[in-house]
């Protein structure tokens, strides 16, 4: 064993955490935050376009130096811990998040001409200017090349890498012109670390390119080129400069540069992963195993799943892709997901401020939520304030409260909020279980799952299963660093790792029996407003679910 540690680098959507992992026992010995100093809380906005959300890359950069070197400080003397005994970094990074860079790998943002331009900058998952194209490039696959929508769901997304760079090359051709290609911050960020950033050295992974590029094994990576052409001839230049080869987590996308050793303060050479997104990552902290639905439970949710490779897998609509390693090696990796769900409780508070409530108060709400029986408050919402990512794949869908009368309270329509979040995630958990991916147990993480019991709860009695905790605060930054731990041979597997780095909580949230008789009464109604505004094919009369709601209330109530 070359070193006894690792560092996990995550780089999340307002910042970038480093975390030192005793490779041995799985002790997050050091760890430190870097907060995004470009835009609001990390992120590009503009106030003409709620749909748009970028990241300025040098951030990044700064970043990985600032939060590593803070996490060297923090495990400084900790159970003998030297920087000379960290044997490999992995990295993790939201997605789909690709930016425009030149011949050399350079952000077309670091030039002076394009230094306040918003398009040349990083496109952040959460960066829905793009969903006229995904509409676009879902029409045409339909009538092209409708393998590739079996392998996404069955619907591109605008959230993803080719409705972002044809919105681009629509909205702001000069910065698309200028760009040799596009680069997902998975991919760029290890390439930066090892001095592989050109275009043509760096190692794209599986995670990204398969989930959010329409990337597949099946037909030899990613889309031909003449779907792209067919959506417009300059996406087939970008095709050109993409390769053929793709690399999963297991894979080294090079060794840490002299250079950036002596900026982070650790060994040079030591190999770095191949990165891959924060929430299959997240998944890999939790210890991810088929049968096992691991959560992320934060502002939004990613729910991820593997099924082995040796399985007669179908194709699920409307997951966000199902590819192979993009989690874990030798596994189909599956990913789903909620587009907001912390985010909506935060709306509530601090932009409805209810009762006069202080802006990022949930305190006062969550006390009088957490009194109140399912179905007591006669409401009944949708989770959708930021589109639907699963099932129904849909960024043009918003959120709804049904049921208000004049005796209507904060606290009701706060736990009807939650209640219509933890409905969308039984969507998700349902449609895995349709075809055939059985979910033997759910282990969460995210802040919501460590500091919110309310809400978790909820999730345990709509879901009617047990809501298990991963031991880790930190689960992607320490998933990050089992990569780190594989591939510089401080454990030979995955399952090495996971068995030796990850764990569950002893804390656990079990189904109350009497509650989950009414959330299973309360969901079917869900799911009638689901279908109603989410689908095409519903044409069933909704005059029963106002009358329904208050005749549980009322039941409830007495």
């Amino acid at each position: 064993m070359a070193g006894k540690y690792t560092i996990g680098l995550d780089y999340g959507t307002n910042s970038v955490r480093a975390l030192i992992v005793n490779v041995e026992t799985g002790e997050e010995v050091g760890t430190h935050v870097f907060d995004y100093p470009h835009g609001e809380a990390g992120i590009i906005l503009d106030t003409k376009d709620p749909n748009l959300a970028r990241q300025h890359p040098a951030d990044y950069i700064e970043g990985a130096v600032a939060s590593v070197r803070g996490a060297l400080k923090d495990a400084a003397g900790k159970d003998g811990f030297t920087p000379e005994a960290v044997a490999g970094i992995g990295v993790d990074t939201t997605g789909s998040t690709p930016l425009p860079v030149d011949e050399n790998g350079e952000p077309l943002a670091s030039r002076e001409e394009f230094k306040n331009e918003p398009a040349a900058m990083a496109w952040l998952w959460k960066d829905h200017t793009s969903h006229e194209e995904a509409a676009e490039i879902t029409m045409l696959a339909k009538q092209m090349r409708e393998n590739y929508l079996a392998k996404c769901g069955g619907t591109y997304s605008s959230e993803w890498f080719w409705s972002k760079l044809l919105h681009c090359k629509r909205t702001a051709p000069k910065v698309f012109d200028a760009a040799y290609t596009w680069v997902e911050c998975a991919d760029w960020i290890p390439g930066v670390l090892t001095g592989t950033s050109k275009p043509n050295e760096v190692k794209r992974c599986i995670c990204a390119a398969g989930h959010k590029a329409m990337a597949n094994p099946c037909w030899g990576g990613y889309p031909d080129g003449a779907f792209l052409v067919a959506l417009d001839e300059d996406l087939g230049r970008i095709r050109k400069t993409l390769p053929s080869a793709l690399y999963s987590v297991k894979d080294i996308a090079g060794n840490l540069t002299e250079m950036w050793a002596k900026k982070l303060g650790v060994p040079a050479g030591i190999p770095i992963a191949v990165g891959a997104f924060d929430a299959h990552l997240g998944a890999v902290g939790c210890g991810i195993t088929p049968g096992v639905l691991t959560k992320i439970v934060g502002t939004s949710t990613c729910d991820m799943m593997v099924a082995p490779m040796s399985s007669d897998l179908p194709d699920i609509p409307g997951l966000c892709g199902i590819v192979p390693e993009s989690i874990l090696p030798d596994y189909f990796g599956l990913e789903a997901g909620q587009s907001a769900f912390g985010d909506i409780y935060n709306w509530f508070v601090n932009y409805m401020q209810p009762g006069g409530l202080q802006k990022g108060s949930h305190e006062a709400l969550t006390e009088g939520a957490e009194v109140l029986q399912p179905g007591a408050s006669g409401l009944l919402a949708l989770d959708w304030h930021n589109g639907n990512r699963t099932v129904l794949v849909d960024p043009r869908l918003s959120g709804l409260v049904l049921g208000m009368s004049l005796h209507t309270t904060p606290s009701e329509i706060y736990r009807a909020l939650i209640e219509a979040t933890a409905f969308g995630a039984r969507v998700i958990m349902e449609r895995f279980e349709e075809y055939g991916v059985k979910v033997e147990r759910v282990i969460n993480c995210g802040g919501i799952a460590m500091k919110n019991p309310l809400v978790m709860q909820i999730l345990a009695d709509v879901f009617n299963r047990t809501m298990e905790i991963a031991r880790s605060t930190q689960t992607c930054a320490l998933g990050s660093a089992m990569c780190g731990a594989v591939i510089s041979g401080a454990h030979k597997s995955f399952a090495d790792a996971t068995k030796a780095m990850t764990g569950i909580q002893s804390k656990k949230y079990v189904p109350n029996s009497k509650n989950v008789a009414l959330y299973q009464r309360l969901f079917p109604l869900y799911k009638q407003l689901h279908d109603a505004f989410g689908t095409k094919t519903y044409n069933a009369n909704l005059a029963n679910v106002m009358k329904d709601l208050l005749a549980l209330r009322d039941e409830v109530r007495k």
